[in-house]
């Protein structure tokens, strides 16, 4: 009698322990399915795919013998291009600076050769101007100028036909060159920054050279691409 209710009451150990390892494995299946399930419901969600925003900063009245070399400088250390309107008569005294700021791959944009102001009175003289400064940045790079920042935003379409040039205004300035405070500038800039904005700035200013490059570091933070004109221009 004994010797049957030992192997009954083995059989049923047997049958739970077979009961329990089920159990194990049903529940352990459930578990995977609802790993995948989550996998598959939010694995893509995780891994961001977000655009730049595309922006560019511009810099008129250069080049300047102190202050653009330490803007080429700083830039070329963050990887940013920019775009540079500059003066024919300084590009005629600092052609070293204009072929550096070519090879460092910023775009070179005409600014007239005087800083002359477009009036009824003086068109063909305007017109003069920037062909002078094209052949004094032509002699240099090998490039014509194709885009103008027309000195206080003056312009006439008649010269996009004639010389093959198109304006570039910008719709945030910070009035960098009537204020030395660094600070004022950068908060000026960042407070209307925004996609495909043009900033304009003036590489002739300490603070001004100070300045762009806090906001390169701030705005690539907030995920901003700095480009150069053309790639706004043109998309």
């Amino acid at each position: 009698m004994r010797k049957w209710l030992k192997i009954a009451l083995l059989d049923l150990l047997l049958l739970l322990l077979i009961g329990m390892e089920y159990h194990c494995a049903e529940t352990k299946m459930v578990q995977n399915r609802d790993v995948e399930a989550e996998i598959d419901t939010f694995g893509e969600g995780t891994v961001s795919q977000t655009t730049p925003k595309k922006i560019a900063l511009t810099f008129d009245d250069g080049p300047s013998a102190i202050y653009t070399t330490r803007l080429l400088d700083g830039l070329r250390k963050r990887g940013v291009h920019a775009t540079f309107f500059l003066l024919g008569e300084k590009v005629e005294q600092y052609p070293d600076i204009v072929r550096t700021m070519y090879e460092d791959g910023h775009l070179i944009g005409n600014h007239t050769y005087s800083h002359m102001q477009l009036t009824s009175a003086n068109m063909d003289r305007f017109e003069e101007e920037l062909r002078k400064t094209d052949e004094a940045v032509y002699a240099i790079t090998g490039e014509h100028t194709e885009y103008v920042r027309p000195p206080y935003g003056i312009w006439n379409k008649r010269y996009e036909e004639d010389l093959n040039m198109l304006p570039v205004l910008w719709n945030v300035d910070p009035k960098d060159w009537c204020t030395p405070d660094a600070g004022t500038v950068i908060t000026r800039i960042t407070e209307h920054a925004e996609e495909n904005a043009i900033i304009l700035l003036h590489d002739c200013y300490a603070s001004s050279v100070e300045a762009a490059l806090r906001v390169v570091d701030i705005l690539q933070a907030q995920g901003y691409e700095f480009v150069t004109v053309d790639e706004l221009i043109m998309e």
